[in-house]
């Protein structure tokens, strides 16, 4: 099984803890929430049902606790013969063509990916059929009227929702580019918990605003984002689980379901952008000051939905949160997870970057985790212990001195000539 299957099976092994991790199961104790969980079959993440027993998940409880998410990785093969038909390039421009085409068919969506190049013609109809199914995008676009109640959080906490604002283009350098809020709101106190201007709308960006938000609030136990690029990727399934939080989707074309933090951005540009001239910054960071200023003004006014600030309620319910361990657990919850075949020169590619590694893991499979800006503190996790990585300079390279090779002395050896 390869890193990807062995990092989505752990993530699906703490969503079944995160309530005893979070402290939010009701039952007398823990033995008797795992053995409540464990009465029925669960359905893994490729499909299947497992029973599993009591014991197991309680185990898998003691690990966390001990060694985080590493410690509920599998070790070893267990889907020997099976390969993943579908790359995650793939997956996430199936998830764009329905949402924004939900007519579309299996048909249509397989041919479109094989001419545009994303899927090989040799994937076939039937494989992009059952994802589509198993993802609950078959059909048309749903029904208008959905059941819908409203929810809300008991606790600071409970629930942060996230979502991306697209703001006018700003010119900087010369160049006019568009600006992209990312922003995450608590459900219960309505408090903006974090919120950047970046640039680019991607996965690393909101990593950031997401750790920033954890250094300065704590560890919420639920986070709720759409399906867009940045909120459904791998590397934030993966520092969801290791930092402690259960990752919640919205379901497809469904935008009201997050309807807090939706109605927060329509507040945010009635009372901060359109009563401005947006080209007046000179720079994104000059902008971004000028949004910290509207953060602070938005939690120290009464919500009219909560009858209080956000910054009182989150005084009154704050009492659950659960704070980091510590600031370089932190760090390494939140590095990116890549896996890599070293080659025969000792070397890794990352991003087209080429990288030394140490000379023991030559033609082995490692994973390396890493920062995207801080590449310099990259590393090799093997075992429990860190090998870092170095930018390779060819040129460096061919003034480092070779150990000489293996040389035999024939005439100590007993042979008088070679033939």
């Amino acid at each position: 099984m390869d890193e990807g299957h062995l990092n989505e099976l752990a993530r699906y092994r703490f969503g079944i803890i995160a309530p005893v991790i979070q402290g939010t199961y009701e039952d007398e104790s823990i033995s008797a929430y795992c053995r409540r969980i464990t009465k029925k079959p669960m359905k893994l993440p490729d499909g299947r049902e497992f029973l599993y027993k009591a014991k197991t998940v309680e185990k898998w409880i003691s690990s966390y606790k001990s060694g985080g998410i590493d410690a509920i990785t599998p070790k070893h093969r267990s889907d020997l013969g099976r390969t993943r038909v579908i790359s995650r390039e793939a997956e996430q421009e199936i998830f764009r063509l329905k949402e924004k085409y939900p007519r579309l068919n299996a048909t249509q969506i397989h041919d479109r990916l094989v001419e545009e190049g994303v899927l090989p013609a040799t994937v076939s109809l039937s494989s992009v059929q059952r994802y589509i199914k198993r993802n609950g995008l078959k059909g048309a676009a749903p029904a208008a009227v959905r059941e819908r109640k409203a929810f809300e959080e008991a606790y600071f906490g409970g629930m942060w929702q996230a979502d991306t604002c697209y703001l006018p283009y700003l010119r900087e350098d010369d160049k006019n580019r568009r600006v992209y809020l990312l922003m995450i709101l608590d459900d219960c106190t309505r408090m903006i918990v974090g919120g950047k201007l970046f640039y680019q709308d991607n996965a690393y960006n909101f990593q950031q605003v997401l750790r920033e938000a954890v250094e300065t609030y704590g560890i919420p136990n639920k986070l709720y984002v759409d399906n867009g690029a940045p909120y459904r990727n791998d590397q934030l399934s993966q520092v969801c689980a290791s930092v402690g939080i259960v990752l919640l989707h919205t379901p497809i074309r469904d935008g009201a379901s997050k309807g807090k933090v939706e109605r927060n951005f329509r507040t945010l540009k009635e009372r901060w952008l359109y009563g401005m001239d947006f080209k007046q910054f000179q720079s994104l960071a000059e902008a971004d000051r000028s949004l910290r200023d509207y953060i602070r003004k938005h939690n120290t006014t009464r919500h009219g939905a909560t009858g209080c600030t956000p910054l009182s309620r989150y005084l009154e319910t704050n009492n659950r949160i659960r704070k980091p361990k510590s600031e370089e657990w932190l760090k390494e919850c939140f590095c990116n997870r890549v896996g890599r075949q070293v080659g025969k020169d000792a070397t890794l590619r990352i991003d087209g970057v080429s990288y030394d590694v140490p000379l023991q893991f030559m033609g082995q499979k490692v994973e390396i985790r890493y920062l995207p800006d801080r590449m310099e503190e990259a590393y090799i996790q093997c075992e429990g212990k860190r090998y870092p990585l170095a930018k390779t300079n060819k040129v460096e390279n061919a003034r480092t001195k070779r150990l000489p090779a293996l040389s035999i002395d024939y005439e100590k050896a007993g042979v008088s000539g070679v033939h």
